[in-house]
Formats: structure tokens, C-alpha cells, sequence
């Protein structure tokens, strides 16, 4: 077979009329749109193609009439379930998939594989049904898929984002897909592991049927005015269109706009049946999400792409840099685009150059390949097949073990196109020592030190490679290094600031009933940059820039880049004008905050470094007059339970502190951080995480008793004993339901205790019963008075909790039962919901013996060096382990984990050897996340360590991430002040 791309030396005639069985997802019109291109040829070559599909049959017979074109409805997979355009519901998505293609599984491979034969079908195709493959295979047929993702890799980010318990769904996907014989893989591709012969085919695209004149004349347009076609796919298209979000003169063109829509004059709203390849050739610019059809077709014929990021499509980077290689699109932010923000977006996309000259003839080139696949010929897999798996695995491998923050996204070396493998080793630039120590010289230190933490010096050298002209000369840097080398004003100064995640040792979710915690800030850190500027001297990004002009604002603005924004398919950057924090002459309140950064879910995480300025002005009273450009970068990995949130809360507000000159104490950081995490992201954490990353030192637990957050003692952590933190790889959010529920039920239990004091104290201050004394009645009376006002539950010894109160604390009670009875639970930061049922019991149970457990813990750790010492304190955290679970808030990976390291320890004592590893526990908020797992400070236990995260990844398929070292906390770092020098070859450029 020819390169793809290449025009085919025509096949010999195949003996007979062949017979398709085309299986096509019913998500999305690009999928049709591609299938009715192959399905064209394939008819045309005189075959019967047969469609399985849920897709509405207009959507075929509107484009090809053919008698040998036969549509079936059929429901085997369901894609993704949208809330909307633009975001999908990763759980919502998961359940649907188990409900249709799991639960009736067998059944449906015994009809399919009915119908299969009913047909004759000679070749199964797929684009991208995962049972389609199996039931091929049990009927004896072959089979092909066609397309640029599978299921499988979409799905494991779902599974990412929502939870472990459709996890068997991704390994069943890609069993069912191995049992292909061939895919036909298409540009702008996602990993696809479980294919074991791939060959690549060109776009395939839908040809035009009309010239741009023609379709503009009978649009009513004139030659000469520009155009823009609004294209969101299938979805329905109900946006509040208004006529001044388009520049003068200009003209959109709306696809997919429902029959009730009303559109302003400058608004056209197209024929539901309108053929949009033609349309978007006669269009000057396209506005939409980016989908395999409006991607291929925009490339195709070199209009230029203005996109809206959407939430949880995971092949959208794929696309996306494609389209950024071939310089065909620019990304509107979600803000900018429910505000009607339009104008320098379209202005700048009429700047772009699309400079894509490959094939587009994939239809085709795939027609003639499925033909030949299914009367046996062999297709020959080029040379590269091997290369690509190869890529593909490392691809896969870096969207499993992704860390925000760490510049790690797609390899730029990733193939877009076979032409792009080439056959040169792949290799990354070294650069010497010396290299690197230019890098620091780049910029004077003004004020700090860096204390020798490699990950500074990777961030200064991070910050003297955000070199303008380089950037923009190299096609295929990141977005957010391109919007980050035009953040700041290398003549002026900056601020850095540096906070560390934490690894909770013990203490975990009692953080907030009082408890003592012991917490270890750990080696991975997050860095921000902050500059201020007079807002005449800013620089703005581009479309900062515009949207000030049109808007005819001059105020303060805020501008925000996060690097490894791309890994979790974020926008890389916010903007926001200060006055947007304001109302009238005092800040906005947090509610509204929360609601702000709540409208785009791709740029939620905005809430937690512009949340920071929010506190600082409500609650200090700081007056912000100055523009600020804001760099975050963090190394510390989001959902594993190890404190990401307060690393970027902390390391933005000490940031912004320095650069304004304020002399906040790291524990009133500390606190206010809370704030940012409490009341404007609303996440209903305890303070122990801030204070860690704020108020914590390299290689010391952080003893703090949270009530508030007071700072017991830095505890040097014995030097024959060692900690770690294991990552399970299921996602843990303390914004999740689960940490909430929790948290109502330990205050619900909290107001029951002290409504029962109140009430035992009032009958024995009536009693006449005999006591052994006055003094022996009046102490009891002031004991359950005490107790009537307890605040923090943590206070309550767990004998007299089991003596007195234990019995009457309900396992479980509806949330209409417990407001009808107790009025509130006096919680700020949580509310009940009526209908909702809550486990009381064991969140009650839960901090009352943790706290206990802590302290015994502490006092453990300056006992003698013994196994029976790390025994103990090992025990201590496994049955902090088992009472999280108890609460609910356990996971299957963090238990297997803590299990591994049970049957490591149990088999050296059974073998008559003293044990290297001692104890483990779930970490943080739960749910998933960390454990962390104590033993020896010895080699033997690091070997062991290896060992487990290997058997954990042969059981899972994962392996964990391993957190292994500690750092100082922010207040110990301080901060560092910068200015690039003004001789460096840098600043002379």
C-alpha cells in the first residue's frame, strides 16, 4: 500500500459484491459524517453497506440515497452524556455506558451476532463501538475500526475525574477492541493501545457541492463581508444571541439553531438540512468546539478555527494541536464567549495563515483498504507501526501519571502525520551545567535565597526560557508558555513565592473537630510568580488587550497563567478586571465570588489564586490599585490527596503579600488560605493542609491542634524511621459529596452530644437522688454544662463519649429528621440536605478516637527505638485506615494498598524476620487519594516500597505515584525578589 496521502494504483475488481457491516457510536455528527464518506466510496465500488447506529437516519439519507445503503437503529455504546455543549458528565457518562452496553451485554452479542449473519456480512467496520469488534470475532468475521480515538482512553479520564468503580468498564472496552484485526487510524490522533495493527489513512472529509459565490448569493451576502459560521455540532445551539458581540458589518452564520430562536439582524440562522462544508467555504472564520468534523473540514479548507475549550474531552488536545501545528485556530475563552467578547477574537482569526496541505481523500484511501481487508488481502503496515505503539504507550503513560503543574503534557515529538515519525532516534536537547547556571544568571536576586531546592532553580530556568521571540518563532511550544513569555515585564521586578503539599501522617479529617494532626510538608511544591504594574504599563494578552480596548477600560487587571493547564484540558489562562471583585466601594461577597468562577468550569481553578486577593481585600482590608500578572506552577499532583489546593492558595497569597509589601504571620496565611478554599471555591476542608503547606518544616511532622490552628511543636522525625506517600490513582476532591456528607454527619453528631449534656445537666441540677457528695454532684453538673457547649468534638474523651453519649448517636438520620429535631448543625461551611440520609455514627466516632490515637502517636514517636515502638505506631494508623472506611470515606485502591503493605509486613513475621514496613493509612480528605505507609529508614524498606507499587500496578493496571522527601513551608522559604539583569543576553534581545 502507498504512503497515506497518496493517490492508490486502483485494486483489481473483488470477486463478488461484498457486504459491510458499518457499527457507528451514536455520539456526535462527526462520526456520520466521516462514515457517510466511506460508506459513498464503498457503494460506489459496488458493495452493500449496512449501518448499525443510533445516529437519526436523515442524517444519512439527506447526504447518500442508495438502495445498497441500508440503516438498522442499534444502541451498543453511548458516547458521552453532555450537560451541555461543552462539558460532559463524566459519572452521568460511566452509568449510562454500564447501563447500555454492560448490563444487557449478552444479550445484545447474541442479536448482533444474529444479525451478522442474517446479512452475510463479509467485513464488520467500527467507528468506534467496542462490542462490535467482539461480536465479529464470535461470528467468524473480520473486523476493522476507523477513527481517531477509542473509548477506552476516554473513558479512563472519566474514571479519573469521578471515581474507581467503573474501572472494569475501560479494561472490558479495550478486550472488546483487541479482538480488531485492523484500524485505520486518522490525524490528530489519541493513544489507541489496544489496536495491534494500525495503519494510517488522510482526513476524510466531505467535498463541496457549491462554490463560495453561490452559497453567498443565495444567503444574500455580499462578496465582500465577513463572515462568520457559529458551529457547536449536534448540540442544540440556545445561546442568547446578541448583535454587538460581532464587529461592524460583519455576518454569522447559525447552525443547528432551534425553530424558536430568535437571532438578530447580523445573526442567519441555516436550514437544519444545510450542507456546512459548503457553508464554512464560504465562510471567512468558523466559531465552535472542536470535534473530529469541524476539525478536519476547517483544516481542509484552511478556514480559520476559533475554538471553546469543552470539559472532560480528552481527545480534544489531540485536535487541538494539530490544528495549532498547522496554524489554523486560536481558543476563546468560555468567559469571553457567554459575554459576548467576540470581536478581537474574529479579528485576530483573520490573521491566521492555515497552512495544511496534506491529503484529504481518507474516505477513499479507507474504502479501498476495507475492501481489500475483507476479501483477505493483508494490508502491510508500514515500517513505523512499531515507532507509533511505541509512542502511543508513552503518550498513555504520561496521561495516567500526569501531575498538574509539571511541564509535561503530549511529547512535542508525538506524530501528527507519518511523515512526522521520521526514522531519527527519538532524543531531547541536554543542556551542561553550564547551560543551566547561565539560566539562573539571567536574573538578579534581590531579596530571598533559594536554599539549594532543585525545583526553584527548575523554576527560575523555567522563567528564562520564557523568551517572546523564541516562542513565537517555534510552532510547537504549549499555549501557556506562549501566553506566559508575554505575561511579564522582564525589566521590572517579581515575586516568588513557594508552598509545599503535605502528607498527612495522622490526624486527617479530624482536622476540623480540633484534633491534633501530624503532618509532613512534602518535596513537591507549587511556585507563583507575581508582578505588579501601573495598569497604563501592563502588558496585556491579546485578547486582554482588545476586550479592554473595546470595553473602553483602563482599571487594574488581573492576569493568570497556569502551567500544565493542558494535562487537565483547562484553559492555560483567566483574566478578569479588578473591578469585577468589587461592588460599588466594598468587595463583592463570597457567594458572588463563588458563583463567578463557578460559570466556567474550565477556569474554576482561577478561584484558587484570584480567590486569594478576594480574602485579602474582604478580610484585611487591602486596596488593590495596581495590575497583577500571575504565574502559577506546581508540581504537586491534583486528586492524590496530598494538599495541591493549599499549595497554589498558600504559595499565591504569600506571592501577593510580598509584592505588596504586607507582613502576614504563615499561621494568619495560613488561615486566610482556608478562607479562599471554604468560601470562594467551596470546598468544606479543615485548616490543617494550609497551615502544613504555610507554616511547615523540611523533615519535621507539623504537631497543630486545630482549634483554630495553633502550632504545637515541630516533631524531628526519628532518623531510623521514614515515611511515604503511595498514590492509589482514584481521584480525591474535597469538594466532593462524600467529604461533605461526612463532615454534616461528625457536626450532627457534635449538636446531639451537646443538646444531650444540656438535658442531663438540667435533670440533675432538679435531682433529688442520693449522690456520694455536694462536690461529687456539682463537678458531674459541671462536667455535662461543659459538654453542653462543647465546640470542638475532638475535646470529648472517648471514655466518656462511650459512657455516656455513645448509645443514643443514630447510625444513620434523614436530614428533614435531624433539622425537625435540632433546628441546625451549626456548621458554616456546610448545609443539610432534607432528603438526604447521613451516617452519624461513625463521623461522630471517628475524631473522638482519632484524636486519641494522635496524640498517642506523638507520644510514641519519642519512645525507644524498637519494632515493638513501630509496631504500635504502626497499628495507630491502621486503625485510623479502617475508621475512615467506616465513615465512608474508604476507596477499593487505597485499601489494596494498605493491604499490601499488611501481607509485606505479615509474611517477614511469619518468616521469623524483623519487618521493614509497619504501617499504612489513607490520607487527607479520603475517597481515594494517598495512603501513607511508615517503616525503617533502611534500604530494605525502599525495596519493599518498589515492590508494592509494582504488584499494586499488575493488579490495577496502575502504578502509583510515589511522594518521597519534604521541603520547608512557605514561611520558612519566604520569598524571593527578582529582576532580570539588565546585561544578560536574555534582556538585550
Amino acid at each position: 500500500m502507498p504512503p497515506a496521502g497518496e493517490a492508490a494504483a486502483p485494486s483489481p475488481p473483488p470477486p463478488r459484491r461484498l457486504v459491510f457491516a458499518f457499527y457507528l457510536t451514536g455520539h456526535g455528527f462527526g462520526h456520520a459524517t466521516r462514515a457517510i464518506e466511506v460508506a459513498r466510496h464503498l457503494i460506489a465500488a459496488g458493495h452493500q453497506v449496512h449501518v448499525a447506529t443510533a445516529v437519526p437516519e436523515f442524517v444519512f439519507t439527506a447526504e447518500l440515497r442508495s438502495p445498497a445503503l441500508h440503516i438498522r437503529r442499534a444502541v451498543l455504546d453511548c458516547g458521552a452524556v453532555q450537560t451541555d455543549a461543552l462539558t460532559v458528565d463524566p459519572l452521568a457518562s460511566l452509568d449510562k455506558y454500564h447501563e447500555t452496553a454492560v448490563v444487557p451485554r449478552e444479550s445484545i452479542l447474541t442479536t448482533e451476532a444474529e444479525w451478522l449473519t442474517s446479512i452475510k456480512a463479509d467485513l464488520v467496520i467500527s467507528d468506534v463501538v467496542p462490542m462490535a469488534c467482539r461480536v465479529a470475532a464470535d461470528v467468524g468475521i473480520p473486523s476493522a475500526c476507523i477513527g481517531n480515538f477509542s473509548w477506552d482512553y476516554i473513558y479512563a479520564e472519566y474514571i479519573v475525574a469521578s471515581g474507581d468503580h467503573h474501572r472494569s468498564i475501560v479494561w472490558q472496552i479495550a478486550e472488546d477492541y483487541a479482538h480488531c484485526d485492523l484500524l485505520l487510524r486518522l490525524p490528530g490522533y489519541c493513544p489507541m493501545l489496544a489496536f495491534r495493527d494500525v495503519t494510517d489513512v488522510p482526513l476524510v472529509v466531505r467535498g463541496l457541492r457549491r462554490s463560495r459565490p453561490e452559497v453567498r448569493k443565495e444567503l444574500g451576502i455580499e462578496a465582500n463581508t465577513k463572515v462568520v459560521v457559529f458551529n457547536f455540532g449536534g448540540q442544540p445551539s440556545g445561546w442568547n444571541l446578541k448583535q454587538e458581540w460581532l464587529p461592524d458589518g460583519w455576518i454569522c452564520l447559525v447552525c443547528g439553531a432551534s425553530d424558536s430562536q430568535e437571532v438578530p439582524p447580523n445573526f442567519i440562522k441555516l436550514a437544519k438540512d444545510a450542507y456546512t462544508p459548503d457553508v464554512m467555504a464560504a465562510s471567512d472564520c468558523m466559531l465552535g468546539k472542536i470535534g473530529y468534523g469541524t476539525a478536519s473540514e476547517a483544516l481542509a479548507y484552511k478556514l480559520p478555527f476559533i475554538f471553546v475549550r469543552r470539559d472532560y474531552f480528552n481527545e480534544e488536545p489531540f485536535l487541538r494541536n494539530l490544528l495549532e501545528h498547522y496554524q489554523n485556530s486560536i481558543e476563546m475563552t468560555r468567559r469571553d464567549f457567554l459575554n459576548g467578547h467576540w470581536k478581537p477574537y474574529l479579528l485576530r482569526a483573520l490573521t491566521l495563515q492555515p497552512c495544511y496541505d496534506g491529503a484529504t481523500n481518507g474516505g477513499e484511501v479507507a474504502a479501498r483498504i476495507l475492501q481489500d481487508t475483507a476479501v483477505g488481502k493483508k494490508c502491510i503496515s508500514d515500517k513505523f507501526n512499531g515507532a507509533r505503539r511505541l509512542q502511543d504507550a508513552i503518550v498513555l503513560g504520561y496521561q495516567l501519571q500526569r501531575a498538574s503543574g509539571r511541564d509535561v503534557a503530549i511529547p512535542d515529538w508525538y506524530s501528527l502525520s507519518e511523515t512526522e515519525v521520521g526514522v531519527c532516534p527519538i532524543s531531547r536537547k541536554t543542556k551542561t551545567k553550564e547551560n543551566t547556571e547561565s539560566c539562573f544568571e539571567d536574573f538578579e536576586i534581590l531579596h530571598g535565597d533559594m536554599q539549594g531546592l532543585p525545583d526553584t532553580m527548575a523554576f527560575l530556568k523555567s522563567l528564562s526560557e520564557l523568551n517572546q521571540i523564541e516562542l513565537k518563532s517555534n510552532k510547537k511550544q504549549p499555549g501557556e508558555r506562549i501566553a506566559a513569555s508575554v505575561l511579564f515585564d522582564w525589566e521590572e521586578e517579581m515575586y516568588i513565592a513557594r508552598a509545599p503539599g503535605r502528607l498527612d501522617v495522622m490526624g486527617g479529617i479530624a482536622d476540623y473537630s480540633g484534633s491534633l494532626v501530624l503532618q509532613l510538608p512534602l518535596r513537591e511544591a507549587c511556585h507563583v510568580a507575581v508582578q505588579r504594574n501601573h495598569p497604563s504599563n501592563q502588558k496585556l494578552l491579546e485578547h486582554t488587550q482588545a476586550r479592554q480596548l473595546e470595553n473602553g477600560g483602563t482599571g487594574p487587571v488581573v492576569q493568570i497563567v497556569s502551567f500544565g493547564s493542558e494535562l487537565s484540558n483547562r484553559s492555560p489562562t483567566f483574566d478578569m478586571n479588578l473591578s469585577d471583585l468589587m461592588d460599588r466601594d466594598k468587595p463583592i461577597s463570597y457567594k458572588n465570588a463563588r458563583e463567578y468562577f463557578c460559570g466556567n468550569p474550565s477556569q474554576k481553578w482561577a478561584a484558587y489564586v484570584a480567590g486569594t486577593i478576594l480574602v485579602l481585600m474582604t478580610e484585611l482590608d487591602v486596596k488593590f490599585n495596581d495590575s497583577m500578572s500571575i504565574l502559577v506552577s506546581s508540581d504537586v499532583p491534583e486528586g492524590k490527596g496530598v494538599s495541591s489546593s493549599a499549595s497554589v492558595e498558600v504559595a499565591t497569597m504569600a506571592a501577593v503579600a510580598a509584592a505588596y509589601g504586607l507582613n502576614i504571620a504563615p499561621r494568619d496565611l495560613a488561615l486566610l488560605c482556608q478562607k479562599v478554599e471554604n468560601h470562594v471555591v467551596g470546598a468544606p476542608c479543615g485548616v490543617m493542609d494550609q497551615m502544613t503547606s504555610a507554616c511547615g518544616e523540611a523533615n519535621k511532622l507539623l504537631a497543630m491542634v486545630c482549634q483554630p490552628a495553633e502550632v504545637k511543636e515541630l516533631v524531628a522525625i526519628p532518623t531510623h524511621m521514614r515515611f511515604w506517600g503511595l498514590d492509589s490513582g482514584i481521584r480525591h476532591s474535597v469538594g466532593g459529596g462524600d467529604y461533605g456528607s461526612v463532615r454534616v454527619g461528625t457536626y450532627m453528631g457534635r449538636k446531639m452530644i451537646k443538646c444531650a449534656a444540656s438535658d442531663l445537666a438540667s435533670e440533675s441540677s432538679i435531682s433529688d437522688a442520693p449522690v456520694q457528695s455536694n462536690d461529687y454532684k456539682q463537678n458531674a453538673i459541671d462536667l455535662l454544662k461543659s459538654e453542653a457547649s462543647l465546640e470542638y468534638l475532638c475535646n470529648m474523651p472517648p471514655h466518656r463519649y462511650e459512657a455516656v453519649y455513645a448509645k443514643d448517636i443514630p447510625e444513620v438520620i434523614t436530614g428533614d429528621t435531624f433539622l425537625e429535631k435540632y433546628g441546625d448543625h451549626d456548621d458554616t461551611v456546610t448545609s443539610i440536605d432534607p432528603k438526604r440520609d447521613y451516617s452519624v455514627k461513625a463521623p461522630t466516632r471517628h475524631p473522638i478516637y482519632e484524636n486519641f490515637r494522635v496524640e498517642t502517636f506523638k507520644a510514641l514517636l519519642e519512645a525507644a527505638n524498637t519494632d515493638e515502638q513501630l509496631s504500635a505506631l504502626g497499628e495507630l494508623m491502621y486503625q485510623c485506615h479502617y475508621s475512615y472506611n467506616a465513615c465512608g470515606l474508604g476507596s477499593d485502591g487505597t485499601d489494596h494498598l494498605v493491604n499490601l503493605v499488611q501481607e509485606m509486613q505479615h509474611r517477614k513475621m511469619s518468616q521469623g524476620e524483623s519487618p521493614s514496613l509497619f504501617g499504612a493509612k489513607i490520607t487527607g480528605g479520603g475517597s481515594g487519594g494517598s495512603v501513607c505507609v511508615m517503616g525503617k529508614n533502611c534500604p530494605k524498606s525502599s525495596e519493599e516500597i518498589v515492590e508494592i507499587q509494582q504488584r499494586y500496578q499488575a493488579a490495577t493496571g496502575y502504578l502509583p505515584i510515589l511522594f518521597d522527601g519534604s521541603s520547608p513551608g512557605a514561611g520558612k522559604f519566604g520569598y524571593l525578589k527578582i529582576r532580570r539583569r539588565r546585561s544578560s543576553p536574555l534582556a538585550a534581545k
